[in-house]
């Protein structure tokens, strides 16, 4: 390890669906976090880690910051503001395919506000920018230039990797000098139940009307090895509650006698399989949670 090694904490901040949990895959190079055309997909700081020769780069992927409407909403943002103060630079997500709007300008003050506190280093970020012409995509680096004070700008396109190795060189260049803080090798430090409930809602969120995302949470409620199985074949036992806040919505997963519930289960399994690296038996079961979003105790039941 080199004397000039860099080791610390990146978080990517921006309003929801701006490509944060994509960008955080294509730095690591793994999927660490999950995806979705749906807005508000993140629920936990989930930390991937990039270690190359010159540093290792560790991401933290927060909810988007926007104006709350439930106490899920305003714990969200509480937990991006507290992720904010323990950072060593904050990339800020700005996708080239939306103009500037309100959302931006609301996250702008907040980080001009922490600015004050202590200064630390932004970098704009503008994403997306596959999906867009050169002359768009100037048009939004100078409408992201004018948005805010920035230690550097860089656009980049996760999803078709360009550019992706200067954000890590940008974001690397404000860390500590330091050792590395995670072994080699390691990308994230998510817990695997963590990891999995991710996965079933990125399954469940697949194809399904916008009105649903909110109001979904999936709890993993145990993992056990199957008892009596031949040590080189294992199977693993997970069970999973799916909870929505009304009736229609637990329609809506479970779909015309189930099959929608099954695409879920078998789309889930896979990304489990793949990350545990064994066969696993996953049980499903959908549950209403009436108005949990705004329910304390039902919140802090479900990890919030």
């Amino acid at each position: 390890m080199s004397d000039d090694f860099r080791a610390g904490f990146a978080c990517l901040v921006g309003r929801p669906n701006a490509g944060k949990s994509t960008l955080t895959n294509a730095l690591v190079g793994q999927k660490v976090a999950i995806t979705s055309s749906k807005p508000q997909t993140t629920r936990h700081a989930i930390r991937g880690i990039a270690t190359s020769e010159a540093g290792q780069l560790i991401l933290v992927d927060t909810p988007g910051l926007h104006k709350p409407r439930t106490l899920l909403g305003q714990r969200l943002n509480q937990l991006v503001r507290e992720t904010l103060l323990e950072v060593d630079v904050i990339g800020f997500c700005l996708p080239a395919d939306q103009r500037i709007g309100p959302g931006d300008a609301f996250i702008a003050a907040e980080l001009k506000e922490l600015r004050r506190g202590r200064k630390r280093p932004m970098v704009a970020i503008a994403t997306k920018t596959d999906t867009v012409d050169k002359q768009r995509l100037a048009e939004h680096l100078i409408a992201v230039d004018q948005l805010g004070e920035w230690d550097d700008i860089v656009p980049c396109s996760a999803t078709k990797g360009d550019q992706v190795d200067i954000v890590a060189e940008v974001l690397m260049g404000f860390l500590p000098k330091s050792p590395a803080l995670y072994p080699d090798g390691q990308l994230t430090d998510e817990p695997e139940a963590v990891m999995i409930a991710e996965l079933v809602r990125e399954a469940a969120l697949e194809g399904v009307r916008d009105e649903l995302p909110h109001s979904l949470a999936v709890v993993v409620e145990e993992m056990i090895p199957r008892e009596d199985r031949p040590e080189d074949n294992p199977l693993l036992d997970v069970r999973v509650n799916v909870y929505v806040e009304r009736s229609s919505q637990k329609a809506i997963i479970i779909g015309r006698g189930g099959s929608r519930l099954r695409e879920v289960g078998t789309t889930a399994r896979k990304g489990i399989e793949a990350l545990l690296g064994q066969r696993v038996y996953l049980d499903l079961h959908v549950k209403v949670a009436k108005d949990w979003q705004r329910d304390p105790n039902q919140l802090s039941k479900m990890g919030f």
